[in-house]
């Protein structure tokens, strides 16, 4: 089976193909970086093609070229960058993934499996959770497009058959991350507490917000791909991973790093956006339907994050 990963030399993409690599697969790494960096250990076992998802040719090349089965669709800008330029953030995002859908039915590729976000909620959800039948009302444009190719994948599954599926991470934590972020505190506070460095966290302490560590988000979409179809009914899945209040996190911080200097200074902008999506998520579809249980609680995550940093220096430089 050929396997396609989009963005795959970025943060979860790369931890994608690590998963498949290592299972003797030989994935197919599309990116507009071909930096091996995040790739090392397994970079002789997948291969990379250098392109854009902007670009359609681009896109049906590569599915034409190596007779595509599957593809994990991760390649996208981020929040912050798509907020402050939603004009490339409407071209990579939403074009990109209609480039993909399409040729996937051109080409009768059999799966499309997209990373979506809890940014597709909004502030104006009433209950008192957050599952897979809450209002998408985004307020970001970064999840006003993941929306859009949430419905573009729910029309190709409709109309074409396309197995389309795929799941709303929410802030997936992990060493090295240079995006900015609303809520990137969380491994920036862990990053700086191990480098000893202070960093000023610019939530409020009782702020909370869902978080995900980027090895529990590569197990989930993989295992979301490979589950049954006729187990699959919601077809996208949000996520819960952590929940913490930013003191738990600076708690569960200084358990490791006990003289970790981490102080508040809030930035009521950030913090307005972030309480807007700072409800408790039910992920029991994700549960009932391909399985799902996360591996990494906060302590788990901690641990990992730091023996990261501390055995691959250079990867994390």
């Amino acid at each position: 089976m050929a396997t396609l990963i989009t963005g795959g030399t970025g943060f979860i993409g790369a931890e994608v193909a690590r998963i498949l690599a290592e299972r003797g697969e030989r994935p197919i790494v599309l990116d507009i970086s071909d930096r091996k960096t995040l790739l090392r250990g397994v970079e002789d076992r997948v291969t990379i093609v250098k392109g854009d998802v902007s670009n359609y040719s681009h896109v049906f090349n590569v599915i034409k070229q190596y007779g595509i089965d599957v593809i994990y669709h991760l390649g996208s800008m981020l929040s912050i960058p798509s907020d402050a330029d939603p004009w490339s953030a409407f071209r990579v995002n939403a074009q990109g993934s209609f480039h993909v859908l399409e040729a996937a039915r051109i080409l009768s590729t059999k799966k499309v499996i997209f990373s979506s976000t809890l940014g597709t909620y909004g502030l104006d959800i009433r209950e008192g959770v957050i599952d897979d039948y809450s209002l998408q009302r985004p307020t970001l444009f970064y999840g006003c497009t993941k929306v859009f190719v949430e419905l573009m994948g729910r029309f190709y599954k409709r109309k074409f058959g396309l197995d389309f599926r795929g799941v709303r991470y929410p802030a997936v934590v992990g060493p090295g991350v240079k995006t900015p972020g609303i809520v990137q505190y969380y491994p920036w506070a862990i990053e700086h507490a191990y480098r000893g460095k202070p960093f000023k966290i610019w939530v409020t302490p009782d702020t909370r917000c869902a978080a995900m560590y980027y090895k529990d988000a590569a197990l989930s979409i993989i295992q979301c791909a490979e589950a049954p179809l006729e187990r699959i009914k919601m077809g996208v899945y949000v996520l819960a991973g952590m929940y913490l209040s930013a003191q738990e996190l600076v708690d569960n911080i200084k358990k490791f790093i006990p003289d970790a200097r981490l102080e508040f200074e809030p930035d009521m902008e950030k913090v307005e956006i972030i309480k807007g999506l700072s409800k408790p998520i039910d992920e029991r579809y994700a549960r009932d339907e391909f399985g799902w249980v996360s591996r990494y609680p906060i302590e788990r995550t901690i641990e990992d994050f730091i023996k990261e940093l501390r055995e691959n220096p250079e990867k994390y430089a």
